[in-house]
């Protein structure tokens, strides 16, 4: 499959995970209206930027050796696997605040900050995209290029969906109860054990062809 394509289904499944930032980009769009959730979705991008630039550059270094390859490829999978029971066994409640709007905003800088220290002071943000680029590293070997597309697709479309989200916040409201919360939550994580499972697959397949 293409690269860039993947990286755009595995958007699609980062974009149904439903932690603290999906929750505050809901209720800021709809307390404060789209372009304050917009400035926060694009806090949680830059985030995500970052931490997938860290984790790429310590792969690299990481993962020259082909033997660190196929143990990090194989741990990476075990960290989507368990991140996976997490999110499929994750209780989540809703804040239950007032639908009134606050006649003076905070700026624009206020909601970037926001979005981009709610989501990296995040550990399970760290631990995700470590194993992520870690494993998605080790499957493409050599291949920069195919990693690279491969999370320009992820990123990008996990930020377009975030602005679907805010676009939509209002009607999503009425819909966003405990137990939707709770199938979704369970759809997430048998996906992302899923794909841990592929991850520990193509490292090992990689593996013996070069042995």
């Amino acid at each position: 499959m293409n690269p860039f394509l993947e990286g755009i289904i595995f958007g699609l499944t980062l974009a149904m995970l439903l932690g603290p930032a999906l929750f505050a980009l809901i209720q800021t769009s709809i307390h404060r209206g789209f372009t304050s959730g917009f400035f926060l979705a694009f806090g949680i991008f830059l985030s995500d930027i970052m931490l997938v630039v860290l984790c790429f550059l310590g792969a690299l270094q990481i993962l020259s050796n082909d033997y660190n390859r196929l143990f990090f490829g194989i741990v990476s999978g075990l960290i989507l696997i368990g991140y996976g029971i997490i999110t499929f066994s994750r209780k989540v409640e809703m804040a239950n605040n007032g639908n009134h709007e606050e006649s003076k905003k905070p700026g624009f800088l206020t909601y970037i900050f926001k979005g981009f220290f709610l989501n990296g002071t995040n550990p399970f943000a760290w631990l995700f995209w470590m194993g992520l680029t870690v494993g998605v590293t080790s499957n493409y070997g050599d291949d920069k290029d195919a990693a690279a597309f491969f999370f320009t697709g992820a990123l990008a479309t996990v930020f377009g969906t975030d602005l679907i989200k805010a676009f939509i916040a209002r009607k999503l409201k009425s819909f966003l109860n405990n137990h939707t919360i709770k199938i979704l939550n369970q759809l997430v994580g048998v996906i992302l054990g899923i794909f841990g499972i592929i991850l520990i697959v193509r490292a090992l397949i990689y593996h013996l062809q070069i042995i």
